[in-house]
């Protein structure tokens, strides 16, 4: 075991972040830290990294292990070049070649017998330097820089010139270069083209030490983890397997956590109505029964309700009306920026329920084509042609279409001033803005908070025709998974950039790749896109990376299932009505004896009275046979 932590706790005033936090990770195991934004994983990284101290608990690291860290936003400073900064990983190695041109510089023209010492300490220390792949230190730099991104260009520009985005891949080149035992990532794919994504799985699939990795990108994750830690409402919870094998056990573990709550919540309401009744039978032993079970009732320790969708985001995407078949046709369609073109004579159209993922590099006009499409902007050359009873909706990833100085009350209420307060103040609870939340302005607000905002302006538009750029930027796992299933239920047609290739798979049924000003088109998922890539690079096809199962049989065994117990059922509860009909017979019976017994006549009649009070009797006992019965008939039912 490398690294270790027990039932870790933070807190911040009187907001609890991580409550009771405890796993472990052995030497060489890659895992996964996820969680929903503000969940507690970036307080947790600071915590093994020793820049924050936990409340309690313990975190223990093997002696003489070095931790990596690289952070989700970096303060780089400094007058040194990109290079230079990067550099800095191998300074080891690189005073380890400057001492060894010194001795050979020392020993030169100096017979090796005059000083053995001297010559013992170049040999060892020359080992060293190939044992650790010294002579390819200045290339692995170089190769480095390229697989995150960087053009020869750039390797001379100074650290205060570059964007929060530049400087963390400057941090996140260091850092893999340094390879430290240990290696914490935060959010290491942000600011990647799919290219570099590519190059840092492959990177990080043969790094030969411990990985821990805080990523919102499941298809990196798939691809590298075999351990998920999930934190939840500040626990931790572990999982073997990756992301898609942690889904799939978090919906089941979710599912039976939910109906076992249910079964409980069912069983508590169950008895509350037989102590009910019990009580309005209004006899001794009835309500002795039912203090009994009330007893019984304040012992039984509760479950926890599982978090269930009142907590999502809730998305629906409608359009107002179907378009026409042929959605888009675009021809010829050229942009260029300054001198240089962008694309140039790009072909290509849209039809009606296609979901099409636009893909390339960062910088080869993906975005571009969006706001051409979108009539942002104009193309240099060429025509577009939409289909009738087409409508666009455009989502911006930077957010440019909200007005900052409003509130997000009057964002909607602005673009849509057919809505009443009451649909606007709902639909900003659907994307879990509740109460005052819907009087911030929108320049406070997080960057998930806005892309929450313009995916319900997009929802209200009832547009047939999406256009989404980048959507799942700034979006945790389960808004991001929301969006998935929203836009696979959509009836219109989308034409969507992303990088996420998990959401690119789950959604598209084409794809489109934009590479060197042209378009490659692929009819599949991302997986299909992946394996016909392989086959031209190879040569030879690919094997599929998914398969369908066939659930017909069970699916039938299941429906028979349900009407045998919807019988079951049936039968029960006629049977308990019933029961209750028959008590409710007996205790009327019970009141006209005790009716007659009451009046005069009748205690002037002893035979009569000795009848009555035997036939009450028996009456009493069937009584207290049926309301045993009806408990029994009432627990079965439940």
């Amino acid at each position: 075991m490398i690294l270790s932590c027990q039932h870790i706790t933070k807190s911040y005033g009187t907001e609890s972040v991580l409550r009771d936090v405890s796993f472990h990770l052995e030497e060489g195991e890659k895992a996964a830290l996820i969680g929903v934004n503000g969940a507690g994983k970036t307080t947790l990284l600071r915590i093994l990294t020793g820049q924050e101290n936990a409340d309690g608990g313990v975190c223990s690291v093997k002696g003489g292990c070095r931790i990596g860290y690289l952070a989700q936003y970096q303060e780089l400073e400094g007058s040194c070049t990109i290079y230079e900064e990067v550099r800095k990983a191998r300074l080891d190695l690189l005073d380890m070649e400057q001492r060894i041109r010194a001795m050979e510089a020392e020993m030169a023209g100096v017979p090796s017998a005059e000083n053995p010492a001297l010559l013992q300490k170049y040999e060892e220390t020359l080992q060293e330097y190939e044992r650790r792949n010294g002579y390819a230190s200045e290339s692995e730099i170089i190769g480095v820089l390229r697989g995150l991104g960087f053009a020869e260009s750039d390797y001379t520009r100074k650290l205060s010139s570059l964007s929060g985005g530049q400087k963390t891949r400057v941090v996140l080149a260091r850092v893999l270069l340094e390879e430290p035992d240990i290696l914490l990532l935060d959010e290491p794919t942000n600011h990647l083209d799919v290219s570099s994504v590519r190059w840092l799985e492959a990177r990080l699939s043969r790094y030969p030490g411990t990985l821990l990795l805080v990523s919102h990108d499941r298809y990196f994750m798939d691809r590298l983890v075999t351990h998920v830690i999930e934190i939840e409402r500040g626990t931790s919870l572990s999982f073997p397997g990756n992301y898609t094998a942690f889904s799939r056990k978090k919906a089941e573990k979710r599912k039976a956590a939910l109906r076992a709550w249910e079964k409980q919540d069912a069983a508590i309401r169950h008895q509350e109505a037989v102590i009910r009744k019990l009580r309005q039978f209004n006899r001794e032993k009835s309500i002795s029964r039912a203090e009994s079970r009330e007893k019984q009732l304040q012992k039984t320790e509760r479950l926890e309700k599982p978090a269930d969708l009142d907590a999502d985001m809730r998305l629906e995407l409608i359009p107002s009306q179907e378009s026409g078949k042929d959605v888009c046709i675009v021809e010829g369609l050229q942009k260029r920026f300054s001198s240089d073109p962008l694309f140039r004579d790009l072909h290509f159209m849209i039809r009606r329920g296609e979901r099409i993922g636009l893909i390339g590099d960062n910088g080869t006009g993906k975005s571009t084509i969006l706001k051409i499409l979108g009539g942002d902007l104009k193309p240099d050359a060429g025509q577009i042609r939409f289909g009738s009873r087409v409508q666009t909706g455009y989502y911006d990833q930077e957010q440019q279409l909200l007005h900052e100085d409003k509130t997000l009350f009057d964002e909607i209420s602005d673009s849509y001033p057919d809505r009443t307060q009451t649909e606007i103040r709902n639909m900003l609870a659907a994307f879990l803005f509740t109460g005052d939340d819907a009087f911030k302005q929108i320049s406070a607000l997080s960057g998930g908070e806005r892309a929450r905002v313009t995916l319900a302006k997009l929802m209200l538009s009832g547009a047939n025709f999406l256009l989404l750029d980048e959507p799942t930027n700034h979006l945790d796992i389960e808004s991001r998974e929301i969006l998935e299933d929203a836009l696979c239920r959509f009836t219109g047609t989308i034409l969507f950039v992303s990088h996420d290739r998990y959401f690119i798979n789950r959604t598209a049924t084409r794809i489109l790749e934009l590479d060197h000003q042209t378009l490659t088109e692929y009819l599949g998922d991302y997986d299909y896109y992946l394996e016909k890539k392989a086959e031209k690079q190879t040569g030879m096809p690919a094997g599929p990376l998914s398969t369908a199962v066939d659930t017909s049989a069970s699916g039938k065994l299941d429906w028979q299932a349900q009407k045998e117990e919807q019988a079951r059922i049936r039968k029960q509860q006629q049977k308990l009505q019933n029961c209750e009909k028959e008590i409710a017979d007996t205790e009327e019976k019970i009141r006209l004896i005790d009716e007659e017994l009451s009046l005069p006549e009748t205690g002037t009649n002893l035979t009569r009275c000795q009848e009555l009070a035997l036939q009450r009797e028996q009456q009493d006992k069937k009584l207290n046979e049926l309301m045993e019965l009806w408990e029994i008939l009432a627990d079965t039912d439940s």
